[in-house]
């Protein structure tokens, strides 16, 4: 690794309407590292990151490449200077192939506006190569696996002679296996001279993949460290300006009488499928990608048909045929993707609080305004949601604070029965434990969570009993006290232990 800084970003400022984003922020970057952004959401890592990408301009402060100061109006110009970034949400053209990917608006010509099809087949095989990637250049995208994908994004910035690489949260949607391959990629870019930035809120892989870490907090630059020489409590400390003592903070609740029961469920991919969830208990749900964890979610809420099975609320029957019907039965269910299915963006805080029970507030017809506001204030303090009004669109707060507005519209409508899709993806450790300590309050008031993730310290350190799914059925079950990370892994691949 290379001493003398690539990349260094000083005093850099960036005011929106109504919020400072950045003061003062820095960031200083060696060729052939990998540079750890952390900081929680709404801390600026986005913001500094869309400046060096030329998405947004800076208000203040100064670039340098080499040690030459640089302006940066634009991606394009971005890219020209060697910046490439690689964002959670994929930017491929799902219908071209791989080759055409990797070249778009820069394809190999015979002579103009002729492509040489031949040439960008044989660049493309060779950047993929180099990469230790085995994909045919021919193969349409929209064919691929999402961690495939990644690698033709990479290979794209690659052929754009890329310098510095932002990979933004990586492996969020990846198997152990995916990371794996991801992290030998990245190995191979570093040793080559590339610098990369790394944006990733599972502290694992800071540890893992990491040699320097810089830490930002409410837009300014706290500090920059040698990985060697942090802990994750001094990171959360940085992060957060408050320790966050217990990372799963334990309950002590007695498990009270039976909420819901699945028997015998068939639904697509889900094989005879049976749990129990009883009032006042986690019940954590592990597995590989594609087990049928989501799958099982969307079954019991009626977003999937089910061929086979019955589900049984409190004792009786229940025929859940919509997620309108679910929410009639007081079942809340938080997906996965939250932006997506979790929210309208485009609304206010309180119009998302009061979308899952409109007739509650409703008086012959005509929705009660003061009444909507009231419980979206009520709301806002009990979960402690960072917006400054409750007529604050959802689409500007930060990924821990959406997160807390689709809890807060299930709370709101008295729902007893929460199913959490991976609840703290994309989520600072310091807005994690604010949702952990969220979990267990809706516990102690007697409801029962399903909580579904594929952070196994998650799930252990906050189930009272983990079932493992694999290849659409439950394969295992463990009590807090017996549950290990590798009974749970040795469960999930289907080996003896």
């Amino acid at each position: 690794m290379h001493s003398s800084a690539l990349l260094q970003m000083r005093d850099i400022c960036k005011r929106y309407p109504g919020v400072q984003a950045l003061s003062d922020a820095a960031l200083d970057v060696r060729a052939g590292e990998v540079h750890v952004l952390l900081g929680e959401n709404g801390a600026g890592k986005s913001t500094l990151m869309k400046i060096l990408s030329g998405a947004v301009r800076r208000d203040a402060g100064d670039i340098l490449l080499d040690g030459t100061a640089v302006d940066i109006p634009d991606p394009a110009s971005a890219r020209r200077l060697g910046i490439s970034t690689i964002y959670q949400e994929l930017s491929l053209v799902p219908h071209l192939t791989v080759a055409e990917n990797i070249f778009l608006g820069k394809a190999p010509t015979r002579w103009p506006g002729i492509v040489d099809w031949t040439a960008m087949r044989r660049d493309a095989a060779r950047i993929l190569e180099s990469l230790g990637v085995s994909i045919d250049p021919d193969t349409p995208v929209s064919t691929l696996r999402l961690a495939q994908q990644q690698m033709v994004e990479i290979a794209r910035a690659l052929s754009d002679a890329a310098r510095i690489l932002i990979m933004d949260e990586p492996t969020s949607a990846l198997s152990q296996r995916e990371v794996a391959q991801l992290f030998d990629t990245i190995a191979r870019l570093t040793s080559s001279g590339v610098a990369v930035v790394y944006i990733s809120h599972r502290m694992e892989e800071v540890f893992r993949i990491g040699q320097r870490v810089t830490v930002l907090r409410d837009g300014c630059h706290i500090a920059t460290r040698n990985i060697g020489e942090v802990s994750v409590p001094e990171l959360v400390r940085l992060m957060a300006d408050r320790e966050v003592s217990d990372h799963y903070p334990r309950r002590t609740n007695r498990r009270g009488e039976e909420l819901l029961r699945v028997n015998g469920l068939v639904a697509g991919g889900l094989h005879d499928v049976s749990l129990v969830l009883y009032r006042g208990e986690v019940l954590g749900i592990a597995g590989l990608v594609g087990a049928g964890r989501t799958r099982l979610a969307r079954a019991i809420i009626g977003a999937d048909p089910v061929e086979r099975g019955t589900i049984a609320i409190g004792g009786r029957t229940i025929g859940i045929d919509s997620p309108a019907r679910a929410a009639r039965e007081r079942i809340g269910f938080l997906p996965e993707d939250r932006k997506q299915h979790g929210l309208v963006l485009g609304l206010s805080v309180e119009r998302n609080v009061s979308m899952s029970h409109l007739h509650a507030l409703s008086r012959f017809g005509m929705m009660d305004r003061h009444a909507e506001r009231r419980e979206a204030e009520d709301a806002i303090g009990k979960l402690s949601i960072r917006t400054p009004t409750a007529s604050q669109l959802v689409l500007n707060l930060s990924g821990g604070n959406q997160q807390k507005v689709v809890l807060a519209k299930w709370l709101a409508a008295q729902a007893e029965i929460l199913i959490f899709d991976e609840p703290t993806r994309g989520i600072d450790v310091a807005a994690r434990h604010d949702i952990y300590l969220l979990i267990n309050a809706v516990v102690a008031a007697g409801a029962g969570v399903i909580m579904i993730s594929s952070d196994l310290p998650e799930v252990i350190g906050m189930s009272d009993r983990v079932l493992v799914m694999r290849g659409g059925s439950i394969t295992a079950e463990f009590s807090s006290e017996s549950v290990t990370d590798a009974a749970v892994l040795h469960a999930a691949l289907g080996v003896a232990s």
